[in-house]
């Protein structure tokens, strides 16, 4: 049972950490401390529910059928490329910390965009149902169980963990370049994550 939590718990760590899109938008709110908390929880729960629903069955079932991952394949590369160019558009605007945060946005508009980034994204279907379903698939039932469980623990881990070092990130935000530095960067991951998605 270790091992099957173990297993989940690096597996989900390794697939979380590269920056996607609700960890863009996570540490660039975190950074602004604009309802950081409440996407936080947001993708936890999010998170935890499509690892249930992978480890239930669901992600092997998708990781046999040729057709249904070329779909979520080439959609998932398609909403990364839209979003990444977003992020290279965005860091021409010469935004700085100060100017972010006069145009703060609503609890309302924070959680239908983290829905957005989330439930939208064929990508973080990828990740949780397809890759770490059918990877529960080689576990019985009850290491299963501890699979899951230590998936979740890592996904919950790295949401309040990015939330954090994005506010103790505030203060390098004050100077447009560093807005410039971090949405090239997420362009860079989005489109290599968008291409190795085709290939």
């Amino acid at each position: 049972m270790t091992t099957a939590y173990l297993t989940g718990l690096g597996t989900t760590a390794g697939l979380i950490i590269a920056i996607g899109a609700q960890n863009a938008y996570l540490l660039s709110q975190s950074v602004r401390k604009n309802h950081h908390i409440a996407i936080a929880l947001m993708c936890t729960f999010f998170d935890i529910l499509f690892i249930s629903v992978g480890v239930a069955g669901v992600g092997a079932f998708f990781a046999q059928n040729e057709l249904l991952m070329k779909i979520a394949a080439y959609g998932g590369a398609a909403f990364l490329f839209v979003y990444g160019f977003f992020s290279l558009r965005s860091a021409f605007t010469g935004k700085s910390l100060g100017m972010v945060n006069r145009g703060d946005d609503s609890l309302k508009k924070v959680v239908l965009t983290t829905l957005a980034v989330t439930v939208l994204n064929p990508h973080v279907y990828i990740d949780t149902v397809i890759l770490l379903g059918g990877i529960s698939s080689q576990f019985d039932a009850s290491n299963r169980l501890m699979f899951a469980l230590g998936a979740c623990t890592a996904s919950a881990l790295w949401f309040y963990l990015l939330t954090f070092a994005g506010v103790r990130l505030a203060p390098f935000f004050s100077k447009p370049l560093t807005w410039k530095i971090l949405d090239i960067s997420i362009c860079a991951v989005m489109w290599s994550v968008a291409v190795s998605l085709i290939i």
